[in-house]
């Protein structure tokens, strides 16, 4: 008895996680046609707007998320701010 009534325990909060993890990504998740009218909010205060633009819908495609605002913010979405390029450097505008 003990031992089933564990792993029930075990396999619900097993599905909780799973849940909660997808709720969580959820939050960033986009369509595809939704890049490109964030990208061109968040590059509308650069002044290098082609390249910005070229690269936050590469990765918005990629990621399906684009940060909130026009600078800084990646944590919320990890996959746009852990892309790096050959250099080590944050491929995410």
């Amino acid at each position: 008895m003990a031992r089933s009534s564990t792993a029930l325990v075990l396999v619900l909060s097993f599905v909780l996680m799973i849940a909660f993890a997808d709720v969580a990504q959820g939050y960033n998740k986009l369509r595809p046609q939704d890049c490109k009218p964030r990208c061109t909010y968040r590059c509308s205060a650069t002044s290098h707007k082609k390249p910005c633009m070229f690269f936050c819908q590469k990765c918005c495609a990629k990621c399906l998320c684009v940060p909130a605002g026009v600078y800084g913010n990646k944590q919320s979405c990890a996959c746009y701010n852990n892309w790096k390029t050959q250099e080590g450097k944050p491929k995410c505008p």
